[in-house]
């Protein structure tokens, strides 16, 4: 929900959404991590916690980043859509890639962004698991 003390500085607009969404598909860490404020909370989808994976501080993000390309270097996503409301947007989109030990990435999900002075303090991503079994 947005924060009702939102000034204009936090508000997430179309134009911020597409310059973050360019980062993320140009694989510069650098870049992307200029996104998010010094004390960002970025939450993974998988992960050992319920959250996922909690990553803290610009930092962490900016390690796990880079790991996760040179694992899955080709990893790109396709935006079909934002959502705006306040200090938050959401990004949906389909992220495909093909990571080192084989795995072919082809998911639907989204992301929950909190963005305070222009950059996010929070990321918060989901995907659909695609899984070869029958249940519900």
């Amino acid at each position: 929900m947005p924060d009702a003390s939102t000034s204009p500085s936090d508000i997430a607009t179309p134009e911020l959404m597409k310059a973050i969404s360019a980062a993320f598909n140009s694989r510069d860490v650098d870049r992307i991590v200029s996104f998010f404020t010094d004390d960002a909370t970025f939450w993974l989808a998988r992960g050992p916690e319920p959250v996922g994976r909690t990553l803290a501080g610009k930092e962490a993000i900016r390690q796990t980043l880079a790991a996760r390309f040179k694992v899955i270097p080709d990893m790109r996503w396709d935006h079909k859509e934002y959502i705006y409301a306040g200090n938050r947007a959401i990004s949906v989109w389909t992220v495909k890639g093909k990571g080192a030990d084989g795995e072919d990435l082809n998911y639907q999900g989204c992301d929950i962004y909190t963005f305070r002075g222009g950059k996010i303090c929070a990321k918060d991503t989901y995907w659909k698991m695609v899984e070869q079994k029958d249940r519900i």
